[in-house]
């Protein structure tokens, strides 16, 4: 038997019955029997990739059907085995996975024309069955662990698309372990000397940092079992590379500037305990200004929950801390893959499409005329410009969180909440300051929209500011019906004046 396969075995016995181990044994002699004789371009033989695919997903405990649909995964495309050959062996949804997989596979990243193709597929294949894109991810996640038996031109596209593509998706979808390790991996290859410079200086701070951050979490254990807080597990979380190199980016590389290079984790049984633990916390040290955010009465777009604190610890030092319960954790952590539901068969998983996860239907949906390949281009272009930006949240005055991208204005907020307040607005209040309409927003910002009802409709140099689509489509739309009841209204009144005389 290959060798990993018994790993993989191990891990889904840990969290599935014997019937399930037996499962996933034969679907792992289907895939060596289909794939045998086939190398990869490192040597291995290429069983040894559904295997370590298979294996990404059972560490996140997915079920049985996710797992066996991984080692199948490339079956159909690079076998003699076909999908009804699957289908036959394994059933119907373990195919409609490989299935999909499939076609995502047939298009690779070469040129906008294909690229573009390939975005709308991945969208389609999301909102037919979320379930496919966590496949993607676990196959992308070994092949950029195996990307240094490629040449560097290819490396370096690999993980460039890994940057651009994937890991915003793993965010979009909540999903922080599969996103961390594919920016992680990815950064290694498409910005090497960054990444050996960021290594280096980290390896360095985390060293001096850790036997401080041990202390404290002594520390906070001793306050919350004096105080009668239960917790589940207090932990240490380093942040990971290409998250810390962005956050370094916008502070002039300054790692003095950065708090949460470690931070400690606190898990407590419920949500009273996180608000009990953050009190005993502030009690015994002084909250930094500013920097107190509760995710968990107004959760991230991605349904991120936790209470983030960061204070004047001891000896003055500075440290952040994120309390949450085991269910937010585990949320966080897994995104999407935590809101699984079985039907009564106990068969087929199917994930809760939560309210943060309408965005991939929408996206799926997407109207373009397939004949104007320059209209398409242009409308996935800005799909994708809009989706796979950083994204932030801001708050309506009612409590209401709006998600936008990075560099959004008053007048996106106000298309997004209605295309009415949008029309109508004609100032904003941003945390009871009042702005001027093309003023960016930032994460966690309070908007409040300023109309007049007798406004006529939106003012068309908007256009010039505004950076979600769904804004300039309804401006767009908006000014070319009051130019064209302008121009009915001029026409009237020529026929009116050619009667009169």
């Amino acid at each position: 038997m290959t060798p990993g396969v018994n790993n993989l075995l191990k891990k889904v016995a840990a969290y599935k019955p014997s019937e399930d181990v037996e499962l996933v044994r034969r679907s792992f002699e289907f895939a060596a029997e289909a794939h045998s004789g086939q190398k990869r371009v490192s040597g291995d033989p290429y069983i040894v990739h559904p295997v370590a695919t298979a294996e990404i997903l059972a560490d996140m405990h997915m079920p049985t059907s996710i797992v066996v649909a991984g080692l199948l995964h490339d079956v159909p495309e690079d076998t003699d085995r076909t999908l009804d050959d699957v289908r036959e062996a394994f059933g119907e949804d373990v195919a409609s996975m490989v299935g999909g997989i499939t076609k995502l596979g047939k298009i690779k990243y070469r040129g906008i024309d294909r690229y573009s193709e390939n975005l709308r597929k991945m969208f389609i294949a999301m909102a037919s069955d979320v379930r496919v894109i966590l496949i993607k991810f676990a196959d992308r996640i070994h092949n950029l662990q195996t990307l240094s038996a490629l040449p560097p031109h290819k490396q370096k596209r690999i993980a460039l698309e890994s940057l651009e593509i994937y890991s915003p998706i793993a965010n979009r979808l909540g999903m922080n372990i599969m996103k961390s390790r594919m920016e992680d991996l990815a950064f290694a290859k498409a910005m090497p000397k960054e990444y050996e410079w960021l290594l280096a200086l980290s390896q360095k701070a985390i060293k001096v940092k850790r036997g401080y951050i041990d202390n404290v979490r002594q520390i906070v254990q001793q306050e919350l079992t004096q105080a009668g807080i239960p917790t589940v597990e207090i932990h240490g979380r380093v942040k990971h590379l290409y998250s810390l190199y962005k956050k370094l980016l916008r502070h002039d590389r300054d790692m003095v500037q950065v708090h949460d290079l470690i931070a400690l984790r606190i898990i407590v049984p419920s949500v009273a305990d996180c608000y009990a633990a953050l009190g005993i916390i502030h009690q015994r040290w002084r909250p930094y200004k500013g920097r107190i955010k509760d995710y968990i009465s107004q959760p991230k777009p991605n349904g991120y929950q936790s209470l983030h604190t960061t204070v004047f610890c001891e000896g003055g030092e500075v440290a952040e801390f994120q309390i949450r319960t085991e269910q937010m954790h585990q949320e966080a952590e897994r995104g999407i893959a935590a809101h699984w539901k079985y039907d009564e068969g106990g068969k087929r998983a199917t994930p809760a499409m939560k309210k943060e996860y309408t965005w991939v239907n929408e996206l799926a949906s997407l109207k373009t005329d397939r004949d104007n390949t320059d209209s398409f281009l242009a409308a996935l272009e800005k799909l994708k410009i809009e989706v796979f930006q950083n994204r932030i949240f801001v708050f309506t005055p009612n409590g209401d969180v709006i998600d936008l991208p990075e560099g959004a204005t008053p007048v996106d907020f106000a298309y997004a909440i209605h295309t009415q307040i949008g029309d109508s607005c004609v100032g904003a209040r941003i945390n009871d300051q009042i702005v001027s309409l093309d003023s960016p927003l930032s994460s966690g910002d309070c908007c409040a929209i300023i109309v007049d009802k007798n406004r006529k409709g939106p003012n068309p140099d908007w256009l010039k500011f505004v950076k979600t689509s769904g804004a300039r489509s309804k401006i767009k739309s908006r000014t070319r019906h009051k130019l064209n009841k302008w121009i009915q209204e001029l026409e009237g009144g020529k026929d009116d004046r050619s009667k009169r005389s």
